[in-house]
């Protein structure tokens, strides 16, 4: 079989020792094998080991976080071959640390491996970055659910009337618990800030069942783009808005009308309006318009 790197290295990484072997087939022709530790002082000397030897290509098994080290230590000075487990498996009976680094030198040597996608230092980092996330968000879900499930075993119906338990009216109720409170009233007074959210939306829906008002109008709009359950959150917060200037000027409500954002926009409405007739069929005269 030809032989594509005269010389290479074969590491077989685990979590304290690194056992390199270097296979040279030009002169001097040689083979030697090796153990170092996994501290940064070992590794740096099996760098300056495999540099003494001029092995520009090296491989190592993909072993999880015990490689990274190893990869990033050599990674700068040789050319590193990260190697799927499942496709260098050794030959079952005579397998040692030993017999293992030397069966990775021998196919790297004759352009066996394949290697495996190792992304750039950039994306390693927002990979750390993202998977750390996706674990601190499951963790705070699982602390959430022992909440709930402690409060239940004390026949505390908390997540009954809340929706977020631990939020922060959820902790506020929670703390008043520990201090020692039991009346309800104060309770709920606790969470003052979801009972006005949760009047404002209900008060939305009802207003934008007004099909002629401008609140009804708004939603609509707001609903194509972005869907019903925000479209009736741009609502609710627009109802204090009105309420803020009714009584700052001392004026009486005074609905805008359901055409209102018609007008404001009317060139755009017309535009739509043409292209929505075109789109079913009919006979639109080009640049037609409405005066």
């Amino acid at each position: 079989m030809q032989v594509l790197y005269e010389r290479c290295a074969g590491l077989d990484v685990h979590k304290d020792t690194i056992v390199a072997c270097v296979r040279c087939v030009s002169e001097p022709v040689h083979q030697e094998v090796r153990s170092f530790g996994a501290t940064t002082t070992e590794l740096l000397a099996l760098a300056d080991w495999l540099g003494e030897h001029e092995c520009t290509p090296v491989a190592m098994e993909a072993t999880g976080v015990y490689c990274k080290p190893v990869w990033h230590i050599l990674e700068p000075e040789f050319e590193l071959v990260l190697a799927n487990a499942a496709h260098i498996r050794n030959v079952p009976g005579r397998k040692t640390d030993v017999n293992d680094a030397m069966w990775i030198a021998d196919l790297l040597a004759h352009g066996l491996i394949r290697s495996s996608f190792v992304p750039p230092p950039a994306i390693q980092d927002l990979r750390d970055l993202t998977r750390t996330r996706k674990q601190l968000v499951r963790e705070v879900s699982q602390h959430a659910l022992r909440i709930q499930k402690g409060l239940a075993d004390a026949n505390l119906k908390l997540g009954s009337v809340l929706s977020d338990v631990p939020g922060q009216s959820g902790r506020a109720m929670l703390d008043a618990i520990v201090a020692g409170e039991a009346d309800p009233g104060k309770l709920a007074a606790l969470a003052q800030g979801t009972w006005i959210k949760t009047t404002l939306v209900t008060a939305a829906w009802s207003a934008v069942r007004v099909k002629t008002s401008y609140l009804h109008a708004r939603f609509l709009r707001i609903k194509a783009r972005r869907g019903a359950k925000k479209a009736i959150l741009a609502v609710a917060a627009s109802m204090p808005t009105a309420a803020y200037h009714m009584l700052r000027d001392g004026v009486e409500y005074a609905d805008l009308g359901a055409d209102f954002l018609a007008r404001q926009d009317r060139s755009k409405v017309i535009h739509r309006l043409l292209k929505r007739l075109q789109d079913l069929g009919c006979d639109v005269p080009v640049g037609a318009h409405v005066g």
